[in-house]
């Protein structure tokens, strides 16, 4: 009797981590400023966040000089007014609120800002569309 093949895929995020210089300054900007969650500090440098259920973790570089980083996407359900809540506490959008493309049932809408690090952040909207 043949044995079925194991299928194994990933599927599920449970931590991002981005590479920031400064653990104060990087919990700051995403506590107060974004209004994100803070989980956790932790020694030396390192800093957690909630993300609706996936961990974010803030660290410094393995080596001085490096930095790793890949872009956010946050999920929004209305962009401009999220935008509007963000400038006001002081953040400067890179890429204001656009179109991005119009899909069959809905548009996608998205901002990009960047952190203390430089490390780029996006706000994303799925806009339904009219029938």
């Amino acid at each position: 009797m043949a044995q079925a093949a194991f299928s194994f895929g990933l599927g599920r995020i449970g931590q991002i981590a981005l590479t920031i210089t400064d653990r104060a300054r990087a919990v700051a900007f995403y506590r107060d400023k974004l209004g994100m969650r803070l989980l956790f500090e932790a020694p030396p440098n390192l800093a957690f966040f909630d993300c609706d259920g996936i961990r974010l973790m803030l660290a410094p570089a393995e080596k001085p000089g490096e930095t790793f980083s890949s872009i956010l996407y946050f999920r929004v359900d209305d962009i401009h007014k999220a935008c509007e809540a963000l400038s006001a506490r002081g953040i400067e959008f890179e890429h204001p609120p656009s179109r991005i493309a119009q899909l069959e049932t809905h548009d996608l809408w998205m901002a990009f800002l960047r952190d203390p690090d430089r490390n780029l952040l996006g706000l994303m909207s799925e806009v339904p569309r009219s029938k």
